[in-house]
This record gives structure tokens, C-alpha cells and sequence, in this order.
């Protein structure tokens, strides 16, 4: 979808750029806006998780305010990291029986592959570094700030994102540093095995971003 935007914004409305930024600007900054201060508020990690992704939106929309070759490259890299985070998170979340926030209390205790896989998802959609979360975020900002222009959302972003860094914590150490009860999940061997090797691609895209985007701009052209 972002592609197409990119390519519809960029090729159809290009001439007329200078009119509709201001308006892509303030949707963009309303978006991280909205999503951020309504997943703060969230019990349910489920509910949470839903509001973040409106955030994350928002960072996608940096791409559209630059239409420069880091945004290009960005978009795909911030498609591809977000869509794996999420598919591992949410995987997650459909073997947890208590969807809120203290259901995670102690997770990492008496299931530890799924508490680390987690966290390293929920990692790379803070944008920590060695994620691909990180590289995905920075190449958005990147290129606004090659444009010279919009620098208060940049920084506006950047606060968004330390904002993002609470919540998603607040799993983390739910997980890590709360006392929990055990609980019985139906985990098999090929799940665990699924979960881990979204993991591993994470943290291959935080390391070797490059390589992904050589790899998918030889199949999609923008």
C-alpha cells in the first residue's frame, strides 16, 4: 500500500508537491500523535499493540513527505522488519490464555524461548538498535532530513518513538521482572522453531539491512 502510495504521490502529484506535503505533514504527525497516546494507556497487550501499529503508520508516512531514494529503500526495509516483528508478536499472543498486561507477569521464567523471541520483537518495533526496527525507523527520518525541510516532525518523531520505548517495555519487563504464575501452553517443537527463526531474520535485518534492500529493489522497482 505504501508503495503505491509512493508511486502515485510521487509520478501523478509530483508537480504539485509543494501543495499537498503540508497536508501529508500534519496527517503524518497526527497519526504517531493519536497512536502513541492511546497505546500508553492500554492494559490489554492485544489492545496496545493495535494502537501502536497506527504509530508505526505514521513513521511509514515519512516516506512520503521525501520520495527521495532513502525513502524508497526505506519503505521496503520498514515493511519487511515491521511485518515480521508483528507476525512473531502476534503469534505470541494467540498462545498466551491472558491477553493484559500481567498476564506476561513472569513469562520469561517458565518459558523462555517464548519471553526472548518476544522481546526481541517488541525490540525491533521500539526501533532499538540491532534490530531491524532500528534501521527501518532511522532510513524514515533519514530522508526527511535530506529534504531540509519538516525538521519539527523529525524531532517530533523521535519523541514518538521514546514514547513507543514505554510501552513496549512495559512487556519486557512484565516478562523479565514480575513474579507470575505458570502456565500450561500448548507450545510444540515447529512453533518454538517459527518463533526463533523470526528472531534470527530481526536481528539480520538490524545487521545486514543492505543486503535486503539490494535484494528487493531488483524485484520491485520504484
Amino acid at each position: 500500500m505504501f508503495i503505491g502510495f509512493i508511486r502515485l504521490f510521487g509520478e501523478a502529484f509530483g508537480a504539485t508537491k509543494v501543495q499537498w506535503q503540508i497536508f501529508v505533514a500534519i496527517i503524518t504527525a497526527s497519526t504517531l500523535f493519536i497512536g502513541n497516546l492511546t497505546a500508553v494507556f492500554q492494559q490489554s497487550v492485544k489492545r496496545m499493540l493495535a494502537y501502536s501499529s497506527i504509530a508505526q503508520a505514521g513513521f511509514m508516512l515519512f516516506s512520503l513527505l521525501s520520495l527521495g531514494d532513502m525513502a524508497s529503500q526505506g519503505i521496503l526495509l520498514y515493511a519487511a522488519a515491521y511485518s515480521v516483528a508483528t507476525i512473531g508478536v502476534f503469534a505470541v499472543l494467540i498462545k498466551m490464555k491472558d491477553h493484559s498486561l500481567e498476564g506476561f507477569n513472569g513469562l520469561a521464567k517458565h518459558q523462555p524461548v517464548l519471553a526472548l523471541t518476544c522481546t526481541i520483537f517488541l525490540l525491533s518495533l521500539a526501533g532499538i538498535p540491532l534490530t531491524g526496527g532500528f534501521f527501518a525507523k532511522y532510513y524514515m527520518l533519514a530522508a526527511v532530513v535530506q529534504t531540509g525541510k519538516f525538521l519539527w516532525l523529525v524531532i517530533f518523531g523521535v519523541i514518538c518513538a521514546v514514547i513507543s520505548v514505554y510501552y513496549y517495555f512495559r512487556v519486557i519487563q512484565a516478562m523479565y521482572f514480575k513474579e507470575g504464575k505458570a502456565q500450561t501452553l500448548d507450545l510444540p517443537a515447529g512453533f518454538k522453531g517459527m518463533l526463533v527463526l523470526l528472531a534470527v531474520i530481526i536481528v539480520l535485518l538490524g545487521i545486514f539491512p543492505q543486503w535486503l534492500l539490494d535484494q528487493l529493489s531488483n524485484i520491485i522497482y520504484l
